[in-house]
């Protein structure tokens, strides 16, 4: 079983990204895949999925706490890794957590592939690992404000950006700016600049 695969960005496609190990090039598909460059040296937490009629599929993580978020995702039943790596391109780590501890099923829903029915299914199976988790003493981002995303995302949706360009723009905004710090305006800027570089 493959814990993690360290080394070279050798090729980045819209979901996953081949690393070059030294002695072998491993496809792994990822949450975000823009958020790699060609190149650089990556050290990604991996899991192996197998499916009946596909086969085996590995899927690599930035951290270990994205990863676990997976793996309680896929945990749920008729939840598999398709909406798992949808929730993670969609939100943080952080976001997800706070969205599945407060029983936002409205944040959830705005995910691709997930519905209301799906949401609220998902955050009553995992409401329960979520708090134990958090009581493992994990390190969490706690300023995560879930209704700041929710707004940037009506927006950005409101001026006919498609669910996958959302999703990828929140992400970046998440990642590149301070949590709670951050002003809207400025998060929206920040999503927008990302926008503007993707036509």
């Amino acid at each position: 079983m493959l814990h993690f695969v360290k080394g070279t960005v050798h090729t980045v496609k819209e979901q996953f990204v081949v690393v070059d190990t030294g002695s072998f090039g491993v496809s792994l598909q990822v949450p975000e895949s823009s958020l790699f460059q060609v190149g650089t040296t990556v050290q990604l937490h991996s899991y192996m999925h197998w499916n009946q009629e596909q086969g085996p599929s590995l899927f690599g993580f930035q951290t270990e706490l994205e990863k676990s978020i997976f793996l309680m995702v896929i945990s749920c039943s008729g939840i598999g890794p398709k909406i798992g790596l949808a929730i993670l391109s969609g939100m943080t780590p952080a976001v997800f957590l706070n969205v599945v501890q407060t029983g936002n099923e409205e944040a959830l829903s705005a995910i691709n592939g997930i519905g209301p029915k799906k949401a609220e299914q998902v955050i009553m199976q995992l409401k329960h690992k979520v708090t134990k988790l958090l009581e493992s003493g994990i390190e969490v981002d706690s300023s995560a404000n879930v209704s700041q995303w929710q707004d940037l995302s009506k927006v950005l949706v409101s001026l006919n950006y498609s669910r996958s360009e959302v999703a990828g723009a929140l992400k970046y905004a998440q990642e590149t700016q301070q949590p709670g710090r951050a002003s809207f305006d400025q998060l929206l800027r920040t999503a927008l600049s990302y926008l503007a570089k993707k036509i």
